[in-house]
């Protein structure tokens, strides 16, 4: 295997010239972290005074970090990124609803893309976002314990009710479920209603995963006891692992309301605690399916050194490796082209209501040490391959 995550060639193959300046340009913004703020905070004051922006959004970072507005339109960019044998995983940008008719709406949405990608092998993740189908209050009510009312009781039943007909619908059509990680103050309603799923679905294989948040300092013992619940209760585990969302967040309110932060005390606490799950996965990899949710080249690395000690081929059923759309695409196009699974997360859905997705990934660049200088070092040195390839060819 000559796995390199510096071919460039190879992580730019699906980019035409415009788009690779596109990147520049952005990652090149986001490289400032006083420019991104002011930059989020006049994105987020002009659509609130309905300020003519969209087209603007859409075709910069929407085009870069969103597969379309519409399925339809997701779907042409999935077939592009399937020429390059990566798949996607279906993720419908909107979050933080607050109202029954909405709920309602977002879960027609998702069962119709399920359907949509029943005979589309390219799409055989759709993301699931709890907070699309429950209200956050509700969820942080049921995570601090408090009783609910009669009226809580029934709403929480509907929302069981909604993320069950996703599930069953997938099954159906032979699809995979990936639940998101929330917030640590709403996670245990989250954890619960993905362990009945999967209790439910998960008999014979895989359909629902649950998100591990590595950069919480609990979260490997509770992928372990996950596992063992999973044993118990004779189902598979889906265990999708990621380093985590929230950091900043979790640590202010910490602060704030004067308990012990969840978060690792170093990120390589939170290192060591992802790879240690990874093999953790690797090694029972007959009970659990693994979706190794990363932009760590060394964990990628990690891991596939891990499939080959085992003598596991590196298309093997129960590991799929996973990016953003957008980001890292050194990492998933070189992965797929020595034959590992690789899926992209793809946002889709109306510009404005993408917004608050966009806004993240923003932020977490500016954010996330080395991260954008890396994607910036390798998008200038593929812009320079070519420049040089081009004089070569008319030389």
């Amino acid at each position: 295997m000559s796995l390199n995550f510096d071919n460039t060639e190879i992580a730019f193959s699906l980019k035409n010239n415009f788009e690779l300046k596109r990147a520049n340009f952005l990652f090149s913004f986001m490289a400032k972290p006083l420019l991104t703020k002011i930059g989020i905070s006049f994105t987020q004051l002009a659509f609130k005074l309905y300020f003519p922006i969209k087209g603007l959004i859409k075709n910069t970072i929407f085009k870069q970090f969103c597969g379309g507005e519409t399925l339809i339109e997701a779907n042409e960019t999935a077939l592009k990124l399937s020429q390059y044998n990566v798949s996607v995983i279906m993720d419908y940008g909107v979050e933080g609803k607050s109202d029954e008719i909405e709920f309602e709406k977002t879960t027609n949405i998702f069962l119709q893309t399920i359907k949509f990608a029943s005979d589309k092998p390219y799409i055989p993740f759709v993301s699931l976002k709890v907070t699309g189908f429950c209200r956050i209050e509700l969820l942080e009510k049921i995570n601090a314990e408090n009783l609910l009312t009669k009226e809580e009781e029934q709403e929480f039943e509907r929302f069981q009710q909604r993320v069950d007909s996703i599930c069953y619908c997938a099954t159906q059509y032979q699809k995979k479920i990936l639940i998101d990680a929330e917030e640590s103050w709403i996670q245990q309603p989250v954890d619960d209603i993905t362990n009945k799923m999967m209790a439910k679905y998960n008999k014979e294989q895989v359909v629902v995963y649950n998100t591990f948040q590595l950069y919480r300092h609990d979260r490997y013992a509770y992928l372990k006891e996950s596992h063992q619940m999973a044993i118990k209760n004779g189902y598979l585990l889906g265990a999708k692992l990621v380093r985590g969302a929230y950091m900043e967040k979790e640590r202010k309110r910490a602060v704030e309301q004067n308990y012990t932060s969840p978060i690792q005390a170093t990120k390589e606490d939170t290192d060591k605690d992802y790879n240690l799950s990874l093999q953790y996965c690797v090694d029972h990899l007959d009970q659990i399916s693994l979706f190794i949710g990363t932009h760590n080249e060394q964990s990628c690395m990690l891991a596939t050194t891990l499939i080959a000690q085992r003598g596991f081929q590196p298309n093997h059923p129960h590991i799929c490796f996973s990016q953003l759309y957008g980001m890292s695409d050194n990492i998933s196009f070189n992965l797929a082209k020595e034959g590992f699974q690789v899926s992209k997360y793809l946002p889709y859905g109306p510009v404005e209501e993408v917004i608050p997705y966009l806004m993240r990934r923003a932020q977490e660049n500016t954010s996330v040490a080395g991260q954008t200088g890396r994607e910036l070092g390798l998008i200038q040195k593929e812009m320079k391959r070519r420049k040089l390839h081009k004089s070569t060819q008319t030389g």
